[in-house]
This record gives C-alpha cells, sequence and structure tokens, in this order.
C-alpha cells in the first residue's frame, strides 16, 4: 500500500477522541498508537481535532464546587469515591494526550506525535486498571459524579503548543508525582496492595510522561530563541487557573526533568 492510500494520522486521531463508551476509547487509543508505530498512518493531518472529545452518559459531570465529599478515609463510600475519581483524571488524560498529537502534531514532528500517543496508550491501560479495580469493590467507572473541568487547561490552550505543554504535563501531571506517593502509602496501610500495585505503576509512567512534555517543551523554548524558564513561567501565570502549592515530589520532579529551580519561583 502505497503512503498516499494510508489512513491519516489525524482522522485516526479525532475518531478515537470521538469516541463516547469508555473500553471502545481504551482500545482505539491504544489502536492508534499501535498502527502509528507500525506505520499504518500516514504523517497528515487534514481533519480538525474536535473541541470536546466524546464522553459516556455516565459520569455526571459537575463543577468543583459541587462535587460531593468523598466520605470518610478507609469507608467503603471514601475508597470508591478516590478510585472513581483516579479512574475519571485517567479517563480524561487519555483524551489530553490524543489531542496533544494531533491538534498540534503538524507543527511539530514525528516523533512528537509517537510521543504523545504512547502518553495515550499508557493513560488508556491505567483507566482500565483502575476500572476493573473499582469492579472488584463492586463498583464502576461512572457511578459517581466527576469533576467537569479536566478539559479545561485544553481548551484554554488549543491554541499554543508552548501553552499546553507549560500546563497540562508540567504543572497538572507533576501535580499528581506530588500527590500519588502520599495516596499510596494510605492504600497500602489500608492493606489495598493490589491498589497499590496500580499506584505504583501509574507513578513511574507520569514520571516519563511529565519527562516527554518537559523534554518538547525545551525544543519549542529553543525554536522560539527563549528562555526555557523564562517562557514556562510567562505561561503558567497566563494559563494555569490556580496555584503551584507545595509539597513537592523533588525527586520524581527531577527524574522528569523539573528542577526545583523552575517551580519553587512560582509555588
Amino acid at each position: 500500500m502505497s503512503l498516499d492510500r494510508l489512513p491519516s494520522i489525524a482522522a485516526a486521531i479525532r475518531a478515537a477522541m470521538l469516541e463516547c463508551d469508555p473500553h471502545k476509547k481504551v482500545m482505539a487509543a491504544r489502536r492508534v498508537a499501535r498502527d502509528w508505530r507500525l506505520g499504518r498512518l500516514a504523517y497528515d493531518f487534514d481533519v480538525m481535532m474536535p473541541d470536546q472529545p466524546g464522553r459516556p452518559e455516565a459520569p455526571e459531570l459537575l463543577p468543583p464546587n459541587r462535587m460531593p465529599k468523598r466520605g470518610k478515609a478507609g469507608s467503603e463510600r471514601g475508597r470508591i469515591a478516590l478510585w472513581h475519581a483516579l479512574a475519571h483524571i485517567e479517563f480524561v488524560a487519555i483524551d489530553l494526550a490524543l489531542d496533544m498529537a494531533g491538534r498540534f502534531g503538524a507543527g511539530m514532528n514525528a516523533a512528537f506525535v509517537g510521543d504523545f500517543l504512547s502518553v495515550a496508550a499508557d493513560e488508556a491501560m491505567h483507566f482500565a486498571l483502575l476500572d476493573r479495580h473499582l469492579r472488584t469493590l463492586g463498583s464502576h467507572y461512572g457511578a459517581l459524579p466527576a469533576h467537569a473541568g479536566l478539559w479545561t487547561a485544553a481548551h484554554d490552550t488549543r491554541h499554543d503548543v508552548a501553552a499546553r505543554l507549560a500546563v497540562v504535563p508540567m504543572v497538572l501531571e507533576a501535580r499528581g508525582l506530588d500527590v500519588t506517593p502520599t495516596t499510596l502509602e494510605r492504600v497500602r496501610a489500608a492493606g489495598d496492595e493490589s491498589g497499590a500495585l496500580i499506584l505504583e505503576r501509574i507513578l513511574d509512567d507520569e514520571i516519563r510522561h511529565v519527562r516527554i512534555g518537559a523534554t518538547h517543551f525545551a525544543d519549542v523554548a529553543k525554536r522560539l530563541d527563549v528562555v526555557t524558564e523564562t517562557l514556562w513561567k510567562t505561561l503558567v501565570s497566563r494559563y494555569f487557573r490556580g496555584t503551584l502549592k507545595p509539597p513537592f515530589n523533588d525527586s520524581a520532579r527531577l527524574a522528569a526533568g523539573l528542577s526545583r529551580e523552575l517551580y519553587a519561583g512560582v509555588a
């Protein structure tokens, strides 16, 4: 088959993003990453990415101030709420990674596309693990309301790859590096070893994801002939709706390519 007859990478990504069924989205994201890796998709951006990805009817998406409290730590309700919240984060992360590759791939390069498709495949796997764990607790993804604001960062930075890289991998995903170890300790102390193993896997993968974002951000800054730290701080102050608050997981952040000097100045 000649290259001009291969399906385009943009069309494949768009189709995966518009998939509403969670498990079909998982399979679609993994399939796009595999097909790209095997050379079955053309480096062609012939369609636009959707402004909003496909979503299932459940969970109900609520603004932060309407989200119900998770319940007492250690209670069955609290455990289910925790795993449901984590599953929702990973579900949205599938589309964040797909959109990164599909929206900005034409202006970057094939390596950029491959990197973020691999991230999307990881996030899909994370979601599948978390949903399966929820089912062992007698629940499932969609059983509880979920945070409506996780796509906001993508919408706000849809016009600028540097802004997207600065906010999504280098702030939001980096925050996961900070909070996951504490969650992991709490889960293990409660005797949930299978859940702890899932969180260890996610933490290891997220270090790589943040490093991918930081590496491509540095490349963009170099291309713009701007100091990386200066550009990052400018974009975070402009586009991040929140504050960077300690404690920071300095060792994980350093492994991910984020120096203490970088984020301490805006915390």
